[in-house]
């Protein structure tokens, strides 16, 4: 497959223009007069520097890498039938749908937008995070940067014991039978050979406490609603988590509150104070 720029940056320019901040949790300034997103409204969204986007979008920019697009489509909110024509437009082959797709729904990514006050985050069926709002970094760290297999929690549970240090202790024990049992499934569903499947060997060899609970083939276990997590500035926080699925793309969204008037809910508002700052208000 080769590029086509003229037809990629006029795909983009479109798409940008027909998106409002709003659509993608950017509140409209009053002195606003631009019709559509920014070009540096996008380059923010997709985690890019604004040069580089409004190159592609003039068509003298380099080749974009499937790295670049996928953080492109997220940006601009695409449905998977538009990521893959973007990514056939700059000269690449379509990812996977389905299980093994990183790419988030819009309509997801629309509710997780308006869920800036809270922490949220959009996960896959392996725990991997590829979205998260402002407080759900401040809650658990920038988990959505990481790569390869530490990007799912369960893979580092028992890679990295300083993963578990976010969780009550006495959590411990059930949430290493959790992530077991529940890879179990996965490996059930998408075969050996799929990611989960890779992730399962590689534990295997990598730990003696994953390897004793894979023995006991334990399938079944859920989550728990109630989440205790020990935060490293703010101490123990208790939150419900509640959950959104979307089945297409094997995604789940997880919402985290508090009880209201609880110890907790004042914590999150603290916690609020050490998020990540956002340009959530555009002029």
């Amino acid at each position: 497959m080769t590029v086509n720029r003229t037809a990629l940056a006029e795909f983009l320019r479109t798409r940008r223009g027909s998106l409002q901040p709003e659509d993608v949790g950017l509140a409209r300034g009053s002195r606003r007069r631009t019709e559509g997103l920014r070009r540096e409204e996008v380059a923010g969204l997709s985690h890019m520097s604004p040069d580089y986007y409004a190159r592609l979008e003039r068509g003298d920019g380099p080749i974009p890498s499937e790295q670049m697009l996928a953080a492109i489509a997220l940006g601009l909110h695409l449905s998977v039938d538009e990521r893959d024509h973007l990514f056939r437009l700059a000269g690449h082959q379509p990812p996977a749908r389905g299980a093994d797709s990183e790419h988030v729904s819009p309509g997801m990514l629309r509710i997780l937008d308006r869920l800036a006050d809270t922490p949220a985050e959009v996960v896959t069926e392996l725990g991997e995070t590829l979205r998260q709002t402002p407080l759900g970094v401040a809650l658990t760290g920038d988990t959505a940067l990481l790569r390869g297999p530490e990007r799912s929690l369960g893979y580092r549970w028992f890679s990295d014991p300083r993963s578990r240090d976010l969780y009550e202790p006495s959590e411990h024990e059930f949430l290493s039978r959790l992530w077991v049992s529940g890879l179990r499934e996965v490996i059930a569903r998408r075969g050996d050979n799929s990611r989960a499947g890779q992730y399962g060997r590689a534990l295997r060899e990598l730990s003696a406490e994953f390897r004793s609970i894979w023995d006991r083939q334990e399938v079944g276990l859920r989550p728990r609603a109630v989440k205790r997590f020990r935060h490293p500035q703010l101490g123990e926080i208790v939150l419900t988590c509640q959950t959104l699925l979307d089945p297409e793309q094997a995604h789940a969204l997880l919402v985290y509150t508090a009880a209201p008037g609880s110890e907790s809910q004042e914590k999150l508002r603290l916690l609020g104070a050490i998020a990540p700052r956002t340009p959530l208000t555009v002029a």
